[in-house]
């Protein structure tokens, strides 16, 4: 028995070609159980995310897999350009799957997200009745690589983006962020992406403040936040957990004379502000202010970068853990079609038609 991939990521296909191909996540199991139902394949799991699609099939042939699920995605999802599909045979696809849990393939390295889209996608699979032996045994092997990766090296830990490490160091200061509020200072691209990741930890609420209000109500839509007039800021910012300068300001527009006040009325409620302009928005005296956190933009980088390098530092580790589990598994493969612990699978019919094609 086989057990094969085809797909295309991120590192094969740009956006509007992996599009073309995704899945909806309520449609994932059904369509991988109709695979698993066509002639040259036995057993089958997709995996759709926003950066890869991957089908994952268990075939008596090679040849004849890889053909029924080019036929499949062409007939079903849409013409498949082959240039784009990356295929793999038993082996290779074993170690392409420990290391997509693991994060290693993403990109982001060693990035989390992806192990429970995958644990999902199989979970769906398996509902339908699309998986047996092999990829179950497959899959759950590679569940507890990503489990043994992330407990035994530091792949997975640190911010490695701006956004990440300002939510990381936010949760140093508050812990839970749920009953944090955000106040935003401008409406640019990075003061969103910061935002978002502090909404995606569960902040209370958000406010935007711009010059043009009309650009702040559109980005406190998207937030689900509330849009307040600029000059009006500061009649909301007692309760304010978190700030997020972004403006295209050329001067300071926090300064510490102006917050030292609000701080008075607040004790032992801290601040937590993120200064992501160039020129900066926020004097760096306001981080001299008891109960006041202030990092700019290049301190935040700089966190990232440092857990990237750490990261980076881990794969040689990851790798040999990956490929450790990867023999022991081509080890139980053949021993158990050797010793008819996993029987072959009979043909579907028509399943020697398609392998004469082929």
């Amino acid at each position: 028995m086989e057990i094969l991939c085809l797909g295309l990521s991120h590192q094969t296909a740009p956006v509007e070609l992996r599009e073309k191909f995704a899945i909806p996540d309520g449609e994932v199991g059904a369509t991988a159980t109709a695979l698993s139902k066509t002639a040259g394949v036995s057993e089958a799991v997709i995996v759709s995310t926003c950066n890869r699609v991957e089908f994952y099939v268990a075939a008596e042939q090679a040849a004849a897999g890889l053909a029924a699920v080019r036929e499949f995605v062409a007939e079903r999802l849409a013409p498949a350009e082959g240039a784009a599909f990356f295929q793999h045979a038993t082996e290779p696809t074993v170690r392409h799957l420990f290391r997509v849990v693991s994060g290693l393939e993403s990109m982001v390295l060693g990035e989390t997200e992806i192990l429970g889209q995958v644990k999902k996608a199989y979970a769906a699979a398996s509902a339908g009745g699309a998986t047996a032996k092999h990829l179950n045994k497959l899959f759950q092997r590679a569940f507890n690589v990503a489990k043994d990766v992330r407990t035994n090296t530091n792949i997975t830990r640190g911010a490695v983006s701006v956004g990440s490490a300002a939510v990381d160091l936010a949760e140093k200061i508050f812990g839970k962020l749920a009953h944090c509020q955000v106040m935003i200072l401008g409406a640019g691209e990075t003061s969103e992406l910061t935002a978002g990741a502090l909404q995606a930890r569960g902040v209370k609420s958000i406010f935007v403040a711009n010059r043009s209000y009309d650009r702040a109500a559109a980005l406190a839509v998207k937030m689900n936040g509330t849009a307040i007039h600029f000059d009006e800021w500061q009649r909301s910012f007692h309760d304010v957990d978190i700030l997020i300068g972004s403006t295209a300001a050329p001067h300071h527009v926090l300064t510490a004379a102006q917050l030292a006040p609000i701080m008075h009325t607040r004790p032992a409620r801290p601040l937590f502000c993120i200064d992501l302009a160039v020129p900066r928005d926020i004097e760096p005296a306001v981080n001299d202010l008891d109960g006041v956190y202030l990092y700019d933009i290049d301190s935040l980088q700089a966190m990232a970068d440092h857990s990237m390098n750490v990261r980076r530092q881990e794969l040689t580790l990851c790798e040999q853990m990956i490929e450790r589990h990867a023999t022991e598994f081509d080890a139980w493969l053949a021993s158990a079609w050797q010793q008819g612990v996993v029987k072959p699978v009979p043909p579907t019919p028509g399943a020697a038609a398609q392998q004469a094609k082929t």
